[in-house]
């Protein structure tokens, strides 16, 4: 389980980078920043649907064991 912690974390790294990069890049190149900003978006739901499915996992694990 400890490998989808980590990736969680990783997805919600990757969402604060391209949410950056959208910050700086929207008066610059505005495309561009239009696809951070989408990499910022599908990065996020990632990691709640990630989040999401590890809990459900856990709970399953912890009702068997008992």
């Amino acid at each position: 389980m400890k490998y989808h912690k980590f990736s969680e974390i990783i997805y919600a790294i990757i969402a604060l980078i391209a949410t950056y990069k959208t910050y700086t890049e929207w008066n610059i190149d505005r495309n561009r920043a239009y696809l951070f900003l989408g990499f910022a978006i599908l990065s996020l739901f990632m990691f709640f649907f990630r989040r999401h499915f590890r809990k459900k996992f856990e709970k399953r694990k912890n009702q068997n064991q008992s």
